[in-house]
């Protein structure tokens, strides 16, 4: 989950205004008595005062929901321990919410949460203290605490220092929260319909799920944006839970929940309901994790947002996974969104599963539009063929989508379900006919300075595009088998290769299928 504590993190922050210490309070510290109460009452006294610290000295305290109040800090000491209670009569009840259909129930409530505020502002969670949640639960609004930490319609909030192990359904969850600054180790983060959010030097460890996720949900009863928001010199990994915590970096974990591979990843997605604007994602190592995620799938328009300096190793499914799908879990008459104007530079990737491409992906008559691929090199494990995509084993597909259907029929090699309402995974799609990219629905896409290649000799091209208009390869090369085809094109407009050896350089105006 989290790594230990860097020793510059080893010293508390300055403590900021009037001191109350829990244990002047009542709290215990032993792990065995519910401090709940003590911390709840220093809380409420450092709120009556006009603001201040509620300081943590060295102990174990056992606690159910603290409710964190305006211009409050709460300070832990080196030797801190906050322990979520598995007595659900240890947390707030979760409150109701008119609008839960369109987002997980995780997204809906608060207050059953270990931690939570809502409606203040001028407010931190700060020093070299553990978070440790094995008494949450995950998802239930009527069992134990759901979340670590849950923030809704807050501002001025920084988290700084601390660490998270087993963070219950979200280790952090904030909601229409504004002037989010998120500096510290930690297990999962869902940055949900806030602006101005600043994650930095964040190690997030998460095999069951995503690490870092944003999203838009419903859950505030509109359709709020995600803008402003910077993610930056980040690790996020999904080695066994506990192993990021102690330094073992335990690799295990075969899949997650939904039987892929470990998440662990950065992701857009999958609650789209608000837009996604000025975004900016940079010197980011994945590790034992899926790789990089963009979905607008319930109308969400994903714009302006830029990616670099990526590296990976062991990646579960696609590097790249660009999807614009019309789920359209959103309320009635909502418009299928779109995805634009997004950059990928510097991103380099090893050892990445065979089995699904780099993606991007729209939707008939809704393209993905105005992509940007700069110094990209990608290794895929490889030894593959197309005979395998045409019979689509089930140990290849993820049977986490498919068994309902009783498997996927036999198909020509080329021929890829649409599956346009979809819950967005690059294995939606099954096995993929192209083991570099498949790029379909698609307009004005640049790859630039981009290798691919294979550890074990793939039989695929390494290039699929269908219905792409508009389409620019400089300076690209692509390892392939004898007697395959580099690309396969079909209902492809607009096309432009330079300096991609072997092939020479070549313009198509339109073509509706050509191999080369």
């Amino acid at each position: 989950m989290t790594k230990a504590i860097p020793l510059l993190l080893l010293f508390s922050a300055p403590i900021q205004g009037a001191v109350f210490d829990v244990s002047a309070f009542g709290a215990k510290r032993d792990g065995k008595t519910l401090d709940r109460d003590a911390i709840n009452q220093a809380v409420q006294a450092a709120a009556a005062a006009g603001g201040g610290t509620v300081y943590f000295p060295p102990g174990a305290y056992l606690t159910g929901s603290i409710r964190l109040r305006s211009n409050i800090t709460l300070q832990f000491e080196p030797g801190a321990t906050l322990e979520a209670a598995s007595d659900p009569a240890a947390y707030d009840a979760a409150e109701p919410n008119p609008w839960t259909q369109f987002q997980d129930s995780g997204h809906s409530h608060w207050h059953n949460s270990l931690i939570w505020g809502e409606g203040i502002e001028n407010i931190a969670i700060v020093g070299a203290g553990l978070i440790s949640g094995k008494g949450l639960g995950r998802g239930d609004p009527r069992g134990a605490g759901d979340k670590a930490i849950a923030l809704k319609l807050c501002r001025n909030v920084t988290l700084r220092d601390f660490s998270i192990l087993n963070g219950g359904h979200f280790g952090i969850l904030a909601t229409g929260v504004d002037n989010l600054k998120i500096d510290t180790n930690r297990d999962g983060i869902d940055i949900d319909a806030c602006r101005n959010v600043r994650i930095s030097n964040t190690s997030v460890n998460s095999p069951n799920d995503d690490a870092i996720v944003l999203k838009a949900s419903y859950a505030l009863g509109s359709a709020r944006p995600v803008e402003g928001l910077t993610i930056v010199n980040c690790l996020v990994s999904g080695y066994e839970i506990g192993s990021l915590l102690d330094g073992t970096y335990k690799r295990t974990v075969a899949r997650a929940p939904d039987r892929d591979g470990p998440t662990g990843r950065i992701k857009i997605g999958t609650e789209t309901d608000g837009d996604f604007r000025n975004i900016t994602i940079s010197n980011v190592v994945f590790d034992r994790s899926r790789g990089l995620a963009l979905e607008a799938v319930d109308g969400a328009h994903i714009e302006d947002v830029a990616i670099s300096n990526i590296t990976m190793r062991d990646v579960s499914n696609a590097p790249i996974f660009i999807r614009l799908g019309s789920r359209q879990r959103a309320p009635e008459g909502a418009a299928i969104g779109a995805i634009r104007r997004v950059n990928i530079s510097n991103l380099v990737a090893y050892d990445a599963d065979p089995r699904y491409a780099s993606i991007i992906s729209g939707i008939p008559g809704h393209d993905v539009e105005d992509v940007k691929l700069s110094g990209i090199r990608i290794l895929y494990r490889g030894g593959l063929t197309l005979d395998q995509v045409a019979k689509q084993p089930a140990d290849i597909v993820n049977t986490f989508f498919f068994r309902a259907q009783g498997g996927i029929p036999p198909r020509e090699p080329y021929d890829t379900p649409e599956r346009e309402k979809e819950y967005p995974e690059p294995s939606m799609f099954g096995l993929l006919p192209a083991y570099g990219f498949f790029i379909r629905h698609a307009r004005g896409i640049q790859l630039s300075d981009v290798g691919i290649g294979y550890m074990q000799e793939d039989r695929r091209p390494a290039f699929v595009l269908d219905d792409v208009k508009g389409i620019d390869f400089h300076h690209v090369k692509a390892q392939k088998a004898s007697g395959v085809p580099s690309f396969v094109l079909t209902n492809v407009e607009d096309l432009s290769l330079d300096h991609c050896p072997p092939l020479p350089d070549t313009r198509l105006d339109k073509v509706a299928h050509r191999e080369m």
